[in-house]
């Protein structure tokens, strides 16, 4: 197995590949016990080597490794790519490019929502993943040997698989949609992560202006220490904690000791006195800067029978052209559009207008009807 553990091994590999047209890429990463995650292992492989570096090496320079990521000429190919990307920007200031991620081409050419990669690689190129090293410690070295076969099995059917996906969507003429989703994992923003918005995840329930204003500068203090001494949020201060305080702001550290999850040495200390300071902040607040919760559709009464119909002509096109439903619309996104013919949705615009949008409109003003015929659904013009 070829474990690449210093410099100049490394600035030869990464040189060869340099003039290949694709080289398949993935890694291995702690995050269970930190904020950021530890890279362990990159896994990359050309149209005829492969070979897996070692992160952890000591001594090891990684910037041959960086400079292939941002060479123009070479595509790099990824499978579910988005938390590979944002190691590498995080570790560079820099969004490798371009970029595919066959996940999103599998949905484009009709692999479902969200392929795996074990089905792609059994289905495109007739392999088997052995995944009984899936949760190994990656960190822990010297790594075995079916260690980095399991490792290295990543890249190298990789390559069969864009190949074959690539293939199919030269034939389909489907490259632009391809691009619209990519366009995403290319934008240095998608991995940027603003405290400021930290309390978006923790899925409030009540609307409480004031209730918000302390959720979001409490979620935001959390975001801040956890990120300065790379703990993961919870290791900081539980999710349900956040909450409760937003729920009864304490205003001493006496009160703060009392919240589910908190100690009284905690609360008077260096991190007790931060976050009531997030506190204060939250109260402080004008209501009128307060976050807000993301308004839900109003859907009129009555639109339930519309919103099945374009769920069934949703589901009839997309298994037609054998795309994803997943990238044409969600539930939320059909709500919408029997609402409103000029709901802002993904799936009236574009290539997707093209192959349900359009009829959708039609549907709903009575211009089309669905029919069975045998066992099929069938559309008809009136």
């Amino acid at each position: 197995m070829h474990l690449i553990v210093d410099t100049a091994t490394l600035t030869d590999f990464c040189g060869r590949l340099a003039s290949a047209p694709f080289v398949t890429i993935d890694t291995e990463f702690l995050r269970d016990k930190t904020y950021w995650p530890i890279l362990c292992l990159v896994q990359l492989a050309g149209p005829d080597e492969a070979a897996a570096i070692d992160t952890l090496a000591e001594g090891l320079d990684l910037s041959p490794l960086f400079e292939l990521l941002e060479n123009p000429n070479v595509i790099k190919v990824f499978h579910a790519a988005r938390q590979d990307v944002e190691i590498f920007v995080r570790m560079t200031g820099k969004v490798p490019s371009p970029i595919v991620d066959t996940q999103v081409v599998a949905m484009v050419c009709g692999f479902g929502d969200s392929a795996s990669y074990e089905t792609l690689a059994s289905k495109l190129a007739g392999a088997r993943i052995d995944k009984s090293s899936r949760f190994t410690d990656w960190s822990h070295r010297p790594l075995s040997d079916k260690q980095l076969a399991y490792a290295l099995s990543d890249v190298t059917y990789l390559r069969t698989v864009y190949e074959k996906l690539h293939q199919k969507v030269e034939k389909s003429g489907r490259g632009h949609w391809v691009a619209d989703e990519i366009e995403i994992l290319t934008d240095p923003n998608t991995y940027r992560v603003d405290p400021d918005n930290a309390w978006i995840r923790l899925k409030a329930r009540s609307d409480k202006p004031r209730f918000l204003a302390v959720l979001k500068e409490v979620a935001a203090w959390r975001e801040r220490e956890a990120q300065a001494r790379d703990l993961p949020r919870n290791r900081v201060v539980k999710d349900e904690t956040i909450l409760e305080i937003a729920a009864h702001p304490p205003r001493d550290a006496e009160a703060l000791g009392r919240c589910r999850g908190l100690s009284r040495g905690f609360a008077d200390g260096k991190m007790g006195d931060g976050i009531l300071a997030a506190v204060q902040r939250g109260l402080d607040m004008p209501e009128s800067e307060a976050p807000r919760l993301a308004a839900k559709a109003d859907i009129p009464q009555g639109l339930g029978p519309i919103i099945e119909l374009l769920r069934v002509l949703l589901k009839l096109r997309c298994d037609e052209h054998e795309v994803a439903q997943k990238l044409i619309g969600n539930a939320g996104d059909l709500e919408s559009l029997a609402a409103d013919d000029d709901a802002d949705i993904p799936a009236l615009k574009g290539w997707r207008r093209e192959i349900f949008g359009e009829e959708a409109l039609k549907l709903k003003h009575g211009k089309l009807a669905l029919t069975a015929a045998g066992k099929r659904v069938k559309v008809i013009e009136l």
